[in-house]
């Protein structure tokens, strides 16, 4: 059973974070598609024809810039499912309640971290 909220933002200020939310949202779909070309991308360097050694280190930075970018990949579109996850918040006008002690969280704080669910005061009790 959900808890009662009785603090919450005003519908101006949810507007003002979606807003905020949705332009996120959007840079994070560019960078995250930014970073599956770069994987796709497996470019000969030209390589062919010099020392096998210097190919070799090629190779393994290839493997690493690989890991790298799926690594990238990943976190990115983690971070895509946070704000979508607080856009549902803010349709269910819970947007910005810490869910540990059920304050508002700062204003700063979500402009920073739009998909925060906790306030500094919770996020301080965990450490």
């Amino acid at each position: 059973m959900a808890k009662d909220i009785k603090v919450r933002y005003s519908d101006k200020d949810l507007q003002g974070f979606k807003t905020l939310i949705e332009e996120k949202i959007e840079k994070a779909k560019v960078h995250l598609e930014l970073v599956k070309s770069a994987y796709m991308n497996d470019g000969n360097n030209g390589t062919d024809d010099t020392s096998p050694t210097f190919k070799a280190f090629e190779e393994g930075s290839k493997t690493m810039s690989k890991e790298a970018n799926t690594q990238l990949a990943i976190r990115q579109e983690k971070f895509i499912r946070d704000l979508k996850n607080a856009l549902l918040r803010i349709e269910n006008k819970t947007y910005g309640v810490c869910r540990v002690t059920g304050k508002l969280i700062n204003k700063e704080r979500l402009k920073l971290v739009p998909h925060a669910t906790l306030s500094i005061e919770a996020k301080n009790m965990q450490k």
